[in-house]
Parts: structure tokens; C-alpha cells; sequence
């Protein structure tokens, strides 16, 4: 297990990536906060697709097997700024899901490109040729916007709390935090292989991100792919009941021999680790970047973390039903902190784990053919059962 100081520095990184203001397209304050962690260990390399993709690696590992990659995006559902019509009215388009009566009279925080938020209401809402359109009335007039700014719901600083982490963007940027955790205590472990995280962006407007990176040739064929996500939470998916092996989505289930591989790191860290507590749902309220990486050919599966307030809209489940009397309200993201170190925990044991030489047949073997092996293990020792039966009829 990871030290308490560790588990502190990953809880910091968390809180302080998860508060960053990023959008589809506009990741750039996400991308500047990797760009200096990574600045301050000279064992990780970084690699950068042309769509801005970014793809870390340990610096002289070893490149026999098959490479593991941890995924995750840098944005959050948020609006960009397409036209400022004076100094107090701007035109924005909202790039990510939510639904409409979370949009009026929404208080909102617009950034300048010295960093500077400036406040703002919805005045209007209305749905565009591609994404949601809204009007901005700002609280001060100001000359410091411009087009291509963006702007986020305005909500309370990212802090821990009674064991929650509630900030404005765990979607996905707590991914983040827990890949780069993760890979800061691999990076220096003797006898890990290859390693790697890729950074995706604009994965709120359509997996656009991994897409790119799966056509640009940035990961390789024969990379096991474990995307990291925040997954809208249901009653059988509690948060505080652990990290979350996602098996599919809405639009698809995941690939089987890596979550079986997955499923038994968890049950050994269960059996070994005393408190560490694991979850293994479809999640099917929304789609992840898995399904994307599946569709082009990688074995891929996604870990998860059950999130509170899903996009920032609280009462969720109440609206989609119509009940009446019900408001919608924009409220922080939540997660719970001992869900956040069990992903990280799960990350290393599969970095060590699923990292090392393939050979057929034994725990480090491809999840496929462990699945065929423990078959045929139990066909040579009970298949007698059958045989027997057969030979009556």
C-alpha cells in the first residue's frame, strides 16, 4: 500500500486539478499543470499527438509485452465564448451534457486570459445547430474577454470534506490525478514494464480526443487500455463502496479477458489489503471512452469512480422523472475520497501486474486465454461428471 504521505501528495493533486477551469477544446490550465509535474520528474517522458494529445511514458522501460495505458480527459462539460457583443453581453456555446432547466438564470464564471473570472447569469438559453447556445449578462463590465475565453458554472472551490471530495470538475480530472498518482509510484519500481498514461482531450463533445489518438497511430495496437472515469452513481452503485471495474456502458461492453485480469487483481488486493473494497457494475448512465478505444481495435476496459451530482446537476434523478416541485440546481461533483485511493491502489497493483512478460498459462497470462486455461482446467478435473452421463443416454 502506499504511504500516508503519498496518500496525501495524491489527495492534494486531486483537489487541486479537480478546481482547474477546462473545457472541450480549451484544456490548456489542465494541460500547464501536467506540463509542470512532469517538469519535476526527469524519469517520465511526454509525447503530444497533432490534435494536442498527450501521451506519458517512463523513461527507459522496458518494451517487451504488451503495453498498459491508463486514459483519462482533460476537460469538463463548460462553455466557450463565440461572440462578446459589448462589455457586459457575451454569446457562449456549451460544449457537454446537461439538460435544459439546469441553464436558466445559471450563475456562471467567465475567464480572461490572465486567469481573471468575472461573473455572469444565463439570460438566455437555446438550443444551437450543434451545441447548446447561451447569452451571458456579466455582473461588471469588462473589456478583458474575448472570443474563444471560456466560462464555467460558478461553484465553490474544490475541498475535502467529512471524506468527500466536492469540487466543480471530477469528471475526469480526478481520472487524471489518479493516473498521475499512480504512475508516480510506479515510475521508480524495478520490475514494471511499460507503462503509460495518455491524456485525451474534447472527450465531452464525442470522444473526440481518442479518437484522434487512436487514428494518429499514439497508442500502440497491442496496448491493454484502462480508461479512467467518473460515472454517474445509482443505488447499486454506491459511492464509498469502492473504485468501480466498469464492464460496458450505454453503448457497449467492455473487453473480457482484460476484466478478468483486472477482476482478480482486485480479489487478491481484496484478500491481502484489509479495507480495500471494489465494485464490478455495467454503469450503463452514460457512454466512456472505452467503448471508443474498443471500436478501433484495443482491448479496453474502464475503471470508475461512483460520482455525486453527475455534470454538476444536482437532483438529477428527480428531473428526469418530472417530479414536481423539484428544482434543477447546479451543485458540485462529489467523490469519495477512499473510493479515489482504492483506484489509485487498484492502478499500481495492475501497472505491476499486467505490465510483465506474457506467458500463456500462468498469472501473467492474457485474460482471454487465463479464461480458456481455467476452462480446461476444470474440464480435465470434473469433465468425468459428463462422460459418464453420456455414456447412459
Amino acid at each position: 500500500m502506499t504511504t500516508a504521505a503519498a496518500r496525501r501528495r495524491h489527495l492534494r493533486w486531486a483537489v487541486e486539478l479537480t478546481g482547474l477551469p477546462t473545457a472541450a477544446g480549451r484544456e490548456h490550465r489542465v494541460v500547464r499543470w501536467v506540463q509542470d509535474w512532469l517538469a519535476q520528474r526527469r524519469n517520465l517522458a511526454l509525447r503530444r499527438d497533432r490534435y494536442g494529445n498527450m501521451l506519458i511514458s517512463r523513461k527507459g522501460a522496458k518494451r517487451g509485452g504488451r503495453p498498459v495505458l491508463f486514459t483519462a480527459h482533460l476537460d469538463h462539460p463548460a462553455f466557450v465564448i463565440t461572440k462578446v457583443r459589448d462589455r457586459r453581453h457575451l454569446e457562449c456555446e456549451f460544449r457537454g451534457g446537461v439538460r435544459p432547466p439546469y441553464f436558466p438564470n445559471a450563475k456562471v464564471l467567465a475567464y480572461d486570459s490572465r486567469d481573471k473570472a468575472h461573473r455572469g447569469a444565463i439570460i438566455e438559453h437555446r438550443k444551437g445547430k450543434v451545441f447548446d447556445e447561451v447569452t451571458v449578462r456579466l455582473s461588471k463590465a469588462t473589456e478583458a474577454l474575448a472570443v474563444d475565453d471560456l466560462a464555467t458554472w460558478e461553484l465553490p472551490r474544490a475541498r475535502v470534506h467529512k471524506g468527500v471530495l466536492e469540487a466543480p470538475a471530477c469528471d475526469d480530472l480526478a481520472g487524471v490525478a489518479a493516473a498521475l498518482s499512480a504512475m508516480d509510484e510506479l515510475r521508480g519500481t524495478r520490475g514494471v514494464g511499460d507503462v503509460r498514461i495518455l491524456l485525451t482531450r474534447a472527450e465531452e463533445t464525442g470522444f473526440l480526443g481518442a479518437i484522434a489518438a487512436c487514428r494518429t497511430g499514439l497508442i500502440p495496437s497491442s496496448a491493454k487500455v484502462i480508461a479512467l472515469e467518473n460515472s454517474r452513481s445509482f443505488a447499486e452503485s454506491p459511492i464509498g463502496a469502492g473504485p468501480i471495474l466498469r464492464v460496458g456502458d450505454r453503448i457497449s461492453i467492455f473487453h473480457h479477458g482484460l476484466a478478468f485480469e483486472i477482476s482478480r487483481i482486485a480479489m487478491s488486493m481484496e484478500s491481502r489489503r484489509r479495507g480495500f473494497k471494489w465494485q464490478r457494475k455495467l454503469m450503463p448512465g452514460g457512454a466512456c471512452e472505452a467503448t471508443t478505444f474498443q471500436a478501433f481495435g484495443y482491448e479496453s476496459v474502464c475503471l470508475c469512480l461512483p460520482l455525486g451530482n453527475y455534470h454538476n446537476m444536482a437532483n438529477l434523478a428527480e428531473i428526469i422523472d418530472g417530479q414536481r416541485g423539484v428544482k434543477a440546481r447546479i451543485a458540485p461533483e462529489f467523490i469519495s475520497v477512499a473510493d479515489y485511493h482504492g483506484l489509485v491502489e487498484w492502478l499500481i497493483a495492475c501497472g505491476r501486474t499486467l505490465s510483465g512478460p506474457t506467458r500463456r498459462g500462468s498469472d501473467q497470462a492474457d485474460g482471454a486465454a487465463a479464461i480458456r486455461t481455467m476452462m480446461e482446467k476444470i474440464d480435465a478435473a470434473k469433465g468425468y461428471v459428463l462422460r459418464e452421463k453420456a455414456a447412459r443416454i
